[in-house]
């Protein structure tokens, strides 16, 4: 069986040292049949070893680059580029938290953010810890939200470039959050995302109200928009990836064939199937195996 090693070093790197985890397999009896350069700083290699060899592959590779800064995964060589993304939007798709930045405006940011943190550490429900944030926010203009996203929300590098990408080689694209529909519609069209799905923010046509609508959409509600989607389909769980950085997002990156911690709490690195702690969002393209010559850049 052949097994992809893609290794991705960040754009201030040097080089990428696949000769230190080449060297880690040889020595381990395993065969690398094959190296290819997906771009200036991401690199495949090609490994042939047995049905059962993926659970002791990574951690090899993982030990052999640990003094170096680099981003990798390991993974069957088959069946690497999906059919289905299903991606995280706060601090995933874009840079930051939009109810923490909703929070600065109306001058809760320190107490909203921390429970925002725990939450995202899986150190608390998801749900619960939603509702409370949202209660803070009773009263809140609803202008602020206007400002918030014209301001304080901005697309992550490689946003653009993954959707569009996945999208020309025919995958179906969803952004699904734990946020608010005010932002991932916006967020969604900006960076092509086919559809969308977060939670609504209750308002009396001038103010928040300090609700939100129920049920919630989190982490098992994004595990269930996943499988619907697989569903819808007619895909199963190998054919998708899933992308996010907090622990509302575990459940999804778990189900999914290839589930990417993306800057990521570590309690979502540690279950991830792969983690990129150093690239942008580019780097999800290069785990499939796109090189830059097939990358869109819109």
């Amino acid at each position: 069986m052949h097994y992809a090693v893609t290794l991705v070093a960040p754009p201030d790197a040097v080089f990428v040292p696949e000769s230190v985890v080449i060297h880690a397999l040889e020595a381990e009896g395993l065969r690398v049949v094959g190296r290819q350069v997906l771009g200036e700083r991401a690199v495949d290699l090609r490994i042939e070893a047995g049905d059962d060899a993926l659970p002791r592959l990574r951690p090899l590779v993982e030990a052999a680059v640990r003094f170096f800064p680099l981003d990798i995964c390991v993974q069957p060589w088959e069946g690497r580029r999906k059919r289905l993304l299903v991606a995280d939007m706060d601090s995933t798709i874009i840079g930051c938290e939009c109810l923490d930045e909703l929070a600065d405006l109306a001058g809760l940011k320190p107490q909203i953010s921390a429970i925002t943190e725990r939450a995202m550490r899986g150190e608390i429900a998801f749900e619960p810890a939603l509702r409370e944030r949202v209660a803070m926010l009773k009263d809140l203009a609803l202008d602020a939200l206007a400002r918030t996203y014209e301001t304080r929300v901005k697309l992550n590098p490689g946003a653009r470039a993954l959707i569009a990408t996945m999208k020309k080689h025919g995958a179906r694209t969803c952004l699904v959050s734990g946020g608010f529909t005010y932002f991932t519609e916006r967020v969604a069209k900006d960076a092509g995302f086919d559809d969308n799905q977060a939670n609504v923010l209750i308002d009396d046509g001038a103010r928040l109200t300090g609700d939100v609508r129920e049920p919630i959409l989190g982490r098992e509600a994004k595990l269930a928009a996943l499988k619907t989607e697989i569903e819808k389909l007619g895909i199963t769980a190998d054919d998708t990836l899933a992308v996010g950085d907090g622990a509302n997002d575990l459940a999804m990156i778990q189900h999914a064939g290839l589930g990417v911690a993306y800057h990521a709490k570590p309690v979502v690195a540690e279950a991830a199937s792969a983690s990129i702690k150093y690239g942008d969002l580019r780097a999800l393209l290069y785990l499939q195996g796109y090189s830059d010559a097939e990358i869109v850049e819109p």
